[in-house]
């Protein structure tokens, strides 16, 4: 679809943002009704086959063709698709224009639409219990496109992660196809043109390709997201479709009947989340005193001769080998969960990786500085692997935390790095909480000793659990802070035809987030009506990243749950009751 407009230069620095399937014809899925006017060269849609234990919800991956504009420049023919992740129930109506409404669902910084894959399942069985028929739509951003799958699927069809590691780092071709690398700025222009614009333009393609008309659109989807989510679909809400702001049947609030915000806010200010800076926190060096326009203006400039990066990544930590590394980690938890990790020996020796690692397995500044004892060098199963890089017992980053359990098999100490669990529990520092987590975190302190592995998140407090304690005696955690299946969160990284992860986000997304009131965006999020227009059910982590004094009057809590959590947890709690976040949303649908 045709997009226009300037980007002014700034950057948006987020703090704390240092983060097969097998297929059969698209109509086997579709009642004759939809696939008579869905199937055809512009629209596929494939079953995806998992080993999920809810085997009562139906999952498929659709692409529609909406090419970019030609202005964009070149890029490869798999971005001019839009893809996403469609949820039903089995026992519903395979024609999605049957259901009783549908939930759309836009990904944070650096997720997929694979993220949603736990919440997406749990919310259609929660409401078929009800006797509603739902359907969750979890998209995926134009930037996925990039990623090369080829490893991940073919490590999870031979059932072992070296065949990735060996794809991704040793050369070694899969099918005749090779890896090419993974991408720099200059590679990928055409990434600098896709923004907030964009990236609304694209949810409201496939809501009017389902359904071309505005009265069944408002009727049939209920719009949100998660973390950035809630800002993209706040900037949804207020868009104007039509280029004529006297009109309204076209304007973002007008094609949703409500809206649903996971650890987030329906926004289209960064001040609402926190954590994150708005664009009056935002450095531009002093370009906003000539006018919102012209700065907007230099910033498609910097983009456009890649002065500005188009993808968010850092030498470290936060780029697409660590994110392409974490879904390698998540693949190898559901292969051989209790296996002793290969993954870090396997994995090379490089700048990039080798301070990722230390950056997230330091247990203090003086570990850190050293380089030494590496993770490397611990024997660590899978499981623990992958816990250590999202647990938040162990996670620095509480935009990447969840909660799955905690280390066994060997010692653990309080990790101090880079703050101890004193500091982030100290009032004073308190704002801290939603860059690097509430939870003391820990760390195994053995190398080349015993072979750690992982509680999962049902058998803390249990008879096998040896309640490990902090430096004030206390534990690191217990049953009722535990709320996610590592197994689940490892099958939904490793199985997903699209990804749990993103590894190029695009850096337009947030310059215009910070640039909102640059004329070239505002006379087009015109609507600001549409974020109090419509029914709106806020979730926040009780341990997670909205603090309770910016959280809007009538936010659910979901008391232990971190970030990453609303999307994860298990449908069943440690508590023996449902899970909080899908029942909720299977409630607000069913209403």
């Amino acid at each position: 679809m045709s997009r226009s407009g300037s980007k002014r230069f700034a950057t948006a620095l987020l703090a704390g943002a240092v983060l097969a399937t097998s297929a059969v014809a698209a109509t086997a899925l579709l009642g004759a009704d939809a696939a008579s006017g869905a199937a055809g060269a512009n629209r596929t849609e494939s079953i995806v086959t998992t080993s999920s234990p809810i085997t009562s919800v139906v999952e498929s991956v659709v692409s529609l063709k909406d090419p970019l504009p030609a202005a964009d420049g070149a890029r490869p023919a798999a971005c001019d698709w839009i893809s996403y992740l469609r949820y039903r129930d089995a026992a519903g109506p395979s024609d999605y224009s049957k259901a009783d409404k549908i939930l759309i669902a836009q990904p944070g910084i650096f997720e997929g639409a694979g993220a949603f894959d736990s919440v997406a399942r749990n919310t259609v069985a929660a409401a078929a219990k009800l006797g509603k028929h739902i359907e969750f739509w979890a998209l995926d951003r134009r930037s996925n496109c990039l990623e090369d799958h080829t490893g991940i699927q073919a490590g999870l069809a031979a059932r072992d992660p070296k065949t990735a590691i060996d794809y991704y780092y040793h050369h070694t071709s899969v099918n005749g196809k090779t890896f090419a690398g993974f991408q720099s700025s200059d590679q990928i222009a055409w990434l600098g043109h896709v923004g907030m614009e964009q990236t609304v333009r694209d949810q409201y393609d496939v809501m009017t390709a389902a359904f071309p008309s505005q009265s069944q659109r408002k009727q049939k989807f209920l719009c949100g997201g998660h973390s950035l989510g809630g800002i993209v679909t706040g900037f949804f809400a207020e868009w104007d479709f039509d280029g004529l702001p006297w009109t309204k049947s076209d304007a973002g609030y007008n094609q949703c009947g409500g809206f649903f915000a996971l650890d987030t806010v329906i926004s289209t200010s960064m001040a609402s989340l926190t954590g994150m800076p708005d664009s009056g926190d935002v450095n531009t060096g002093g370009i906003s005193s000539v006018g919102n326009a012209l700065g907007y203006a230099a910033t498609e400039a910097g983009l456009n001769l890649g002065i500005i990066p188009r993808s968010v990544s850092l030498p470290t930590l936060i780029n697409p080998e660590t994110t392409n590394l974490l879904s390698v980690a998540g693949l190898a938890s559901a292969l051989d969960p209790n296996g002793k990790s290969t993954l870090t020996t396997d994995a090379p020796d490089n700048f990039n990786l080798d301070s990722t690692l230390q950056i997230l397995f330091s247990r203090n500044l003086q570990s850190f500085i050293a380089g030494s004892p590496s993770i490397r060098t611990f024997n660590i199963t899978n499981d623990a692997v992958l816990g250590g890089l999202m647990d938040d017992n162990s996670e620095p980053l509480g935009f990447l935390q969840s909660s799955v359990g905690f280390f066994t098999g060997g010692p653990v100490a309080d990790k101090d790095f880079p703050l101890s669990g004193d500091q982030l529990n100290d009032p004073m520092l308190a704002s801290l909480a939603s860059t690097f987590g509430h939870d003391t975190k820990a760390i195994p302190t053995q190398p080349n000793g015993p072979l750690y592995g992982w509680l999962n998140y049902d058998q803390v407090g249990g008879p096998n659990d040896p309640v490990a304690l902090d430096r004030n005696g206390k534990p690191f955690t217990s049953a009722a802070k535990e709320v996610t299946d590592i197994h689940e969160l490892a099958r939904s990284m490793g199985e997903q035809p699209l990804d749990f992860t993103e590894d190029y986000f695009p850096t337009k997304i947030l310059t215009d987030i910070a640039e909102a009131a640059a004329p070239q965006l505002s006379s087009k999020a015109s609507h600001p009506e549409g974020l109090t227009a419509d029914p709106v059910l806020t979730i926040r982590g009780g341990d997670g990243l909205i603090a309770p004094a910016v959280a809007p009057a009538g936010t659910v809590t979901a008391p232990g749950y971190n970030h990453i959590d609303l999307l994860t947890a298990s449908p069943v709690q440690n508590d023996g009751k449902p899970e909080i976040v899908s029942t909720t949303l299977a409630g607000f649908a069913a209403k």
